[in-house]
């Protein structure tokens, strides 16, 4: 009798094993400050869901960012966008932890990072790979401190925690990180979709905004909806922490038909070459057009997200005449508050005749299939996959424009788009460079590479493209100094860089000759450089600047400054 129950405890305890949660009490707080909230994990942002969470930094720079857990950087990168100055470290209970947006390292990480920059005489490091007894950390090390990089908006932190061998992100709140929450979501409008030919919803064939009626907090109504055919929901839902008035993501979204789940979206965990099909996950359309994000309550046939489940029809509702539904939409954040949706609808036929136009060009596109069309002198070439449906294309050239289909439409991967410029000089085709210009008014430069009689760039966004021409050169100007000025006081050295035209490309700075590290701010256009980077020899120096842009405009300054060494 002995033998069985001891086979059982051992299997009790190896499923239990098996099925245990995320640890809660593994990772502690990355900052000393209490944690309030600016962007939740999985939040809608353009092209991908938040891979974290954004911790408030009280609205400034420099405060100390702590080790989570015991471990070693295994990795630290230094970019001008993207999460800017990031470090990684891994865990060895398998997960590794990120902290983006840093303005600095911890000192013995920030004098290794700047030898890697000075040898490199680049301020980007690329990404350095580290083993475990490089920079050992245990929990509650000072490693960085808060900082505004990359393509931060605002001063804060962004927390990340990941499966190591996976990559897979996981939301850092799993793990025990509690931010005061007990406010429900807010629902903002209510959109409904005729999903088929035949589909009605008020005698009509079209996406129709529904009215929302509150009646209590978390608890909103909609008018009778008189429906038929295949239709679908969508709803502009955002929630609120306590302690900040962000507008941030919500954690699941639910829909009951008749009082039975048939979708159920949470977003716990995902992948980053699952996060582009958050274009199909919203009404993209709609966001391309106004700014606005509508999550759909139903699944698209192409999105492979992994965060649904509990699908009936992949969401879609078929109303049938005669019927009555009861259609509630769910959203709940992290902490479970929640707010509901009630919709009532009642399935009546429509007699009214639809006249939709056909739909047909030239260029017809099958999804799965390899695409190349050329007009005048611009061709464009789409890979297998690049659309998730068949479709026909609008393609027309129109005074040097390229018109390619509609921005609101989202593709699965790029396509290349050449020009031919075999008509220009070669003093022409230095300045020129590939633009969007849906907005004329400010073309948009486009990585562009050249060969001696075509132009090509690849990219992901459809719409107007065209050749424009750069023939001005950058801008640069002394701030806070001027040309033959002592400035012994001063800490730093800045200049103001900008560009009218392609952009700034690069920039390489020196003091007397040798190359220093200056840091540039894209949003204030500035770059700084730390005088506590090198020691200067005597009182009086040479500055010297050279900015390029996109396509090859250069601009030089040139300045001597007097400073004394300051003990």
């Amino acid at each position: 009798m002995k033998q069985p129950f001891l086979v059982f405890i051992i299997l009790t305890t190896f499923i239990s094993f098996g099925q245990e949660k995320e640890p809660k009490n593994y990772f502690r707080n990355p900052l000393n400050v209490p944690s309030v909230v600016a962007g939740t994990f999985g939040e809608l942002r353009s092209n991908h869901f938040h891979a974290g969470i954004d911790l408030k930094t009280q609205g400034k720079e420099g405060l100390k960012v702590f080790a989570t857990a015991n471990g070693f950087i295994s990795r630290i990168k230094v970019a001008q966008f993207g999460y800017g100055k990031t470090i990684y470290i891994s865990h060895p209970n398998g997960y590794t932890t990120v902290y983006a947006h840093l303005s600095k390292y911890a000192d013995k990480i920030e004098k290794y990072v700047k030898s890697i920059q000075y040898k490199k005489e680049n301020y980007q490091t690329g990404n350095l790979f580290f083993k475990d007894g490089k920079f050992p950390v245990q929990k509650g090390d000072i490693i960085a401190y808060s900082g505004n990089t990359g393509s931060s908006g605002g001063p804060h932190l962004h927390y990340e925690i990941r499966n190591t061998k996976t990559e897979h992100i996981l939301n850092p709140l799993i793990f025990g990180l509690y931010p005061e929450d007990t406010i429900s979501p807010v629902f903002q409008s209510l959109m409904m979709y005729a999903l088929a030919p035949h589909s009605r919803i008020n005698n009509h064939h079209k996406s129709t905004i529904v009215s929302l009626k509150k009646i209590k907090e978390g608890h909103y109504t909609s008018d009778k909806i008189y429906a038929s055919g295949t239709i679908g929901f969508g709803v502009r839902v955002f929630d609120r922490l306590n302690k900040a008035l962000n507008k941030n993501g919500i954690n699941s979204l639910e829909m009951l038909v008749n009082g039975k789940r048939v979708y159920y979206h949470h977003i716990e965990k995902f992948s980053f070459a699952e996060s582009k099909f958050i274009n199909l996950h919203i009404d993209y359309p709609y966001y391309k057009k106004y700014k606005r994000r509508y999550q759909k309550t139903f699944k698209e046939n192409a999105n492979k997200l992994s965060t649904y489940k509990d699908l009936t029809e992949n969401g879609k509702i078929e109303i049938k005449k005669g019927l009555n539904y009861s259609i509630e939409i769910i959203a709940k954040d992290y902490n479970g508050n929640s707010s509901s949706i009630k919709i009532p609808i009642v399935g009546k036929h429509s007699n009214k005749l639809l006249h939709q136009p056909t739909d047909s060009t030239e260029f017809k596109i099958i999804a799965g299939n390899f695409h190349k069309f050329k007009k005048e002198n611009i061709t464009i070439a789409f890979p297998k996959n690049t659309f998730y449906k068949d479709l026909f294309l609008d393609f027309k050239v129109e005074k040097g424009v390229a018109k390619i289909h509609t921005p609101t439409l989202p593709l699965d991967k790029s396509f290349t788009l050449t020009f031919d410029v075999s008509n220009y000089s070669e003093e022409e085709k230095k300045q020129l460079y590939i633009a969007n210009v849906e907005k004329p008014t400010y073309p948009m430069y486009q990585f562009t590479r050249k060969k001696d009689s075509s132009f090509f760039t690849t990219t992901k966004i459809l719409g107007k493209y065209a050749l424009r021409s750069d023939t001005l050169k950058p801008s640069v100007s002394l701030l806070h100094f001027k040309d033959k000025q002592w400035i012994s006081r001063l800490n730093t050295l800045k200049v103001k860089i900008s560009d009218k035209g392609s952009g700034i490309k690069d920039y390489r700075a020196t003091i007397d000759g040798e190359w220093i590290l200056m840091e540039y701010n894209h949003r204030k256009k500035t770059a700084t450089y730390n005088f506590n980077d090198k020691k200067l020899s005597g009182s009086k120096h040479i500055f010297k600047i050279v900015v390029s842009d996109n396509v090859g405009n250069t601009n030089t300054l040139s300045a001597t400054f007097y400073k004394k060494q300051l003990n």
